[in-house]
């Protein structure tokens, strides 16, 4: 029991000191010359002399954390332009990329368009229609070809030349059909290049 009242004793005398240790610790971190601008006022406040109820300060601490505050001041205005252009050049960044996105799909849209619509003397007509079109005026073209034929039967000459243009025809028919399909072929690559550029 004695043992213990002495341990008590003991810590009881020394918490005023480890306090009053600390203290003088955290006063010596404080300086002008160092740490933050808070840390910096508080050092001011802690050194300056009193007067009645004011605060005396030497001319060259005030003068000192002045410099530093503006010093901080033109830090965090400088971190703050920096970051305003930042953000600047992302906004135009991300203008720039919706315009492209606009073109893309407007692109993308007529080579659909173009895609599912065939051009036949200045018409657009759709696939189907335009299908229709090409076998009507094949078959115009056989029916008058039989009938030329019935007709002139008995002129050889006639019917080589009936023969010649039934094989323009459809020569030219066979050309136009591979260019249609060349045509095809382009604007499928270039949806996929589209498609694979959207993705990526």
């Amino acid at each position: 029991m004695k043992l213990f009242k002495i341990f008590l004793i003991l810590v009881l005398a020394l918490v005023p000191f480890s306090n009053f240790a600390q203290e003088e610790t955290e006063n010596s971190k404080l300086s002008l010359d160092s740490g933050s601008i808070n840390d910096q006022f508080e050092y001011l406040y802690q050194k300056s002399n009193n007067y009645q109820e004011y605060k005396v300060v030497k001319k060259s601490w005030i003068i000192k954390l002045k410099s530093h505050t503006i010093d901080s001041l033109n830090a965090v205005h400088k971190s703050l332009s920096e970051t305003q252009s930042v953000v600047e050049k992302q906004d135009k960044e991300i203008t720039d990329l919706k315009n492209t996105l606009n073109t893309t799909q407007s692109n993308l849209d007529k080579t659909i368009e173009e895609k599912d619509n065939m051009s036949l003397l200045g018409l657009a007509l759709s696939k189907p229609n335009y299908n229709m079109v090409m076998f009507g005026i094949i078959l115009a073209l056989i029916v008058l070809l039989a009938l030329f034929v019935y007709k002139y039967n008995n002129s050889n000459a006639v019917t080589k030349q009936a023969k010649l243009a039934l094989e323009e025809t459809e020569q030219e028919f066979e050309e136009h059909r591979r260019i249609a399909l060349e045509r095809e072929q382009k604007v499928r690559r270039q949806l996929q290049d589209e498609l694979n550029k959207q993705k990526s």
